[in-house]
């Protein structure tokens, strides 16, 4: 088990790639902490986890919120005295153009910008004491131009950016920083993506094909996990 007794937060672990993403780690031997907004998504994530013979706990957050976000890393502390994964995964999916309102853009920018900013925050203050490991989740969609992306699209730019300052101002604490830009990938958010635009799965391939070299398209969650996995071990390149 290549993360046998350590500590992994995952965001937006409710479903989708987070919820893969914490299957995995928690068969690798983590103990897992699920955040998610959705409370019956969560807690079913975890219970998995559980009946699985794994270890695992449910925290309630809404990360647009400080103290929310704050009371991830809280509890985490207090249930396992330590961190030494997060994994942002959390994300508002608003998919709007021009016509986006001041009200599509606080949601956007609060949970994949601020929510992610703050979960960072929080988290790195306990991993400062003996280094970790923080995966941020951007999209695809910050390096194409996609129609009635612009609310989306523009916070996973800035997710990119992010990584990178981040990456800087943690390191001389032992502290890797890395982004992970997932291309067109089934999941409940595309599902809706679908749903909003009025579109089958086969003009959604279609839709999204141009903007990934891959021809198994879309993947699913758990074709991505592998990637947060090996950025969580200790590689040295």
């Amino acid at each position: 088990m290549r993360l046998k007794d350590k500590v992994a937060v995952v965001t937006g672990a409710g479903a989708g790639i987070g919820q893969a993403t914490a299957l995995l780690f928690a068969e690798e031997g983590a103990k897992i902490v699920i955040a998610d907004i959705n409370s019956e998504d969560g807690e079913a994530t975890a219970t998995e986890i559980r009946k699985n013979g794994g270890e695992a706990i449910f925290v309630h957050a809404g990360i647009a919120k400080p103290d929310e976000a704050r009371n991830i890393a809280d509890e985490t502390i207090r249930k396992f005295q330590r961190v030494d994964i997060l994994v942002n995964n959390a994300a508002a999916i608003i998919l709007k153009g021009l016509d986006a309102t001041v009200e599509d853009w606080q949601r956007s920018l609060g949970v994949n910008v601020i929510g992610t900013a703050s979960c960072s925050k929080y988290f790195a203050e306990h991993m400062k004491k003996e280094g970790g490991s923080i995966v941020l989740v951007s999209s695809i969609s910050a390096f194409v131009a996609q129609p009635s992306f612009i609310t989306y699209s523009a916070t996973k730019a800035a997710i990119v950016q992010m990584a990178r300052n981040m990456a800087m101002d943690l390191a001389s604490f032992k502290i890797r920083v890395n982004c992970v830009c997932p291309g067109p990938t089934l999941t409940q958010a595309s599902a809706l993506h679908m749903q909003q635009a009025g579109i089958t799965l086969a003009e959604f391939i279609e839709e999204v094909g141009g903007t990934a070299s891959l021809n198994d398209l879309p993947l699913r969650g758990r074709s991505l996990t592998p990637s947060f996995l090996w950025l969580r071990m200790n590689l040295h390149l």
